[in-house]
């Protein structure tokens, strides 16, 4: 399965924020945000990644995330000039998916669950159609909502209903066949002109195709497009790592933990940002499998 993450617009609703810095860039707790999304690629084994942003943005994620080789991943990036809706990601990534199943993560949420890892590794396997992720909000006509029969089949998906018919929010987590290449490019373009991931998950639920995985409790799902939301989730994330003194998305430890690279790597990962209690714990965690 290839892996994309999607990193574009201008994050306007953070302005004056993001006028000058990306907003996966900016720091939730002790991290930039894009290293959450990245490392829910990472749980699902996925090594081959393209980051998609906009020109000004991709040399300063590059810059951060370079070509992943020191984490034992692949990778790449993709231009996307201006905002043409999530779907378009599949034919901007297209050569980068190929004749691959994909995961598609959006680059400003944020997830976190003891079970994540099971979860993911439970989805990605030989994936028929698509597979969403649902998470229960209290809101509901906020979000795109998935309805599903006992089985976890859609039976309908509603974009910011006003009678919802569940509490499901479909979250920024998107598993597809390679079907998903063509159904974008054949998708028409909304009134905004732009090509609308849920218009791919309908086309997946006429197919049949389709199924919601519900999270549940005991999982934090995190949206964190604007200065409120990124506040609550570094709250979130600094009193977890505090308590439980481990660290949320260390992406140089989930390659450890995942065999992506060995102990050896992983602490001079560390050594590079020892100046920082980050860094200090990377070589904590190193030093556990040396």
């Amino acid at each position: 399965m290839k892996g994309i993450i999607l990193a574009g617009g201008h994050g306007t609703r953070l302005y004056p924020l993001t006028l000058a810095v990306s907003k996966q860039l900016l720091p939730v707790n002790d991290k930039p945000m894009i290293y959450y999304p990245l490392s829910a690629l990472m749980l699902a084994g996925i090594r081959d990644i393209l980051v998609i942003s906009t020109p000004t943005d991709l040399p300063q994620i590059a810059r951060l995330l370079r070509d992943g080789s020191h984490l034992g991943l692949t990778i790449s990036y993709a231009q996307q000039d201006e905002p043409r809706g999530l779907a378009d990601a599949f034919i901007v990534g297209a050569d980068h998916i190929g004749g691959d199943t994909v995961a598609l993560v959006l680059g400003d949420n944020i997830f976190h669950g003891h079970s994540f890892y099971d979860i993911l590794q439970e989805n990605v396997t030989d994936v028929d159609g698509c597979v969403l992720f649902g998470y229960p909000v209290s809101d509901p006509e906020r979000y795109g909502i998935g309805e599903t029969d006992a089985e976890g089949r859609l039976l309908s998906i509603e974009e910011k209903p006003e009678r919802p018919r569940s509490n499901r929010a479909i979250v920024g987590l998107y598993l597809y066949d390679n079907d998903v290449i063509d159904i974008a490019k054949n998708l028409r373009p909304s009134p905004r002109g732009e090509l609308e991931i849920t218009d791919v998950n309908r086309t997946y639920l006429d197919r049949g195709k389709a199924r919601l995985y519900d999270l549940g409790r005991g999982f934090a799902w995190l949206d964190a497009g604007t200065p409120e939301s990124i506040l609550q989730a570094s709250q979130y994330v600094q009193v977890l790592e505090h308590r439980q003194g481990v660290r949320i998305a260390c992406v140089e430890e989930i390659a450890l933990r995942m065999g992506f690279i060995d102990a050896e790597a992983c602490d001079r990962l560390g050594a590079e940002l020892a100046a920082s209690s980050y860094g200090r714990y990377v070589r904590a965690v190193a030093a556990e499998f040396g």
